[in-house]
């Protein structure tokens, strides 16, 4: 079974999102919620998931399972954009209109990553 080219697209894209989280920790840490323990592990932890999901998408027997994982940490991050949108230490510096953009573009990359379901 041949996968289409645009899900390994969306597996560059979240395997290389995945390694940002070991390289650039800092920039995740800042927008965790602080009411959620242990920022640090849960960087981790997303940071493996995303990588470990990517690869997923590009086996064909699992593609499946990859895409709804993908789904359900695309839902279990979304708490992060709506502390960046309420609090302007997590905001980074970007305007409030671009953070209100972002919660919607949640929406369709779940719907991209529900094709593959």
């Amino acid at each position: 079974m041949n996968l289409p080219w645009h899900l390994y697209v969306m597996a560059f894209i979240y395997f290389i999102a995945g390694l940002n989280h070991f390289r650039n920790p800092r920039l995740y840490l800042k927008i965790i919620p602080p009411y959620f323990p242990n920022p640090k592990l849960l960087n981790q932890i997303s940071g493996l998931a995303e990588i470990i999901l990517a690869i997923a998408l590009c086996i064909p027997a699992v593609s499946n399972y990859g895409a709804w994982g993908i789904i359900a940490l695309l839902v279990a991050i979304f708490p992060t954009h709506l502390y960046m949108y309420f609090d302007e230490k997590a905001r980074m510096g970007l305007p409030k209109w671009v953070l209100l953009l972002r919660m919607p573009l949640q929406l369709l990359l779940i719907f991209w990553a529900y094709q593959y379901t």
